[in-house]
């Protein structure tokens, strides 16, 4: 089997790590905060083997408390690119995606975290980056600025203005207060033009819900 930080094959088994309303995706980078004991042994296997995690979100926002919640079937993997142990024993880390992945099978647990078989064949894409295909970004960042106003977000819109199509659209998708299942159809569109669009008429929605609901969405 390939080392994937070479860019060859990819694992046949990988951790997953359910979190509501987290998404990662290829080439964007997420930092956590691993303190329970199942997933400071999912985080210490990595690292001694391909460094992959598979981020996923439960697929019942409700059950995401629980032990073992049902997951959406599609998620994303990222290789761990930074690490450090604190002085109370968490484990801070940075994942930069590397490839989404449908899951095929569920493993037995491990250490008491959830391992599973992935499906790399639909994105076999991802690995190599996107091309700016030229969506909207007027509109995209028209939206944005009304949208981090409502939310009281500050933003430096000179360096926004200037990033590349794909780190734009990720960043703002992966960094926004979205519900689980915006996060989840972000993760899944087909490709950066797709995401991009989605991505426009999600903040589009939420500028003109917010007079409606009265108050900031959590």
């Amino acid at each position: 089997m390939s080392d994937p930080r070479s860019g060859g094959e990819l694992p046949a088994t990988i951790p997953i790590f359910p979190l509501a309303g987290v998404l990662l995706l290829p080439r964007a980078r997420l930092p956590l905060n691993i303190f329970e004991p199942r997933y400071l042994a999912m985080t210490q296997d990595a690292l001694a083997g391909e460094r992959l995690i598979g981020m996923v979100q439960p697929s019942d926002a409700a059950a995401s408390l629980a032990g073992y919640p049902s997951v959406f079937p599609t998620g994303c993997a990222g290789r761990i690119t930074s690490f450090a142990e604190t002085d109370d024993g968490r484990y801070l880390i940075t994942l930069t995606g590397t490839s989404r992945f449908r899951i095929r099978e569920e493993l037995p647990l491990l250490r008491g975290y959830r391992r599973v078989v992935p499906d790399w064949e639909t994105f076999m894409r991802d690995r190599a980056g996107e091309e700016d295909t030229g969506f909207d970004r007027d509109r995209l960042i028209g939206a944005l600025k009304a949208y981090f106003q409502q939310q009281q977000i500050g933003a430096d819109w000179e360096a926004i203005g200037k990033a590349p199509g794909e780190r734009l659209v990720a960043s703002i998708a992966m960094i926004c207060p979205f519900d689980p299942s915006e996060k989840q159809a972000l993760l899944e569109a087909p490709d950066l033009t797709a995401r991009a669009q989605l991505l426009t008429a999600i903040v589009e929605m939420a500028v003109l819900q917010r007079p409606q609901d009265g108050g900031s969405r959590h």
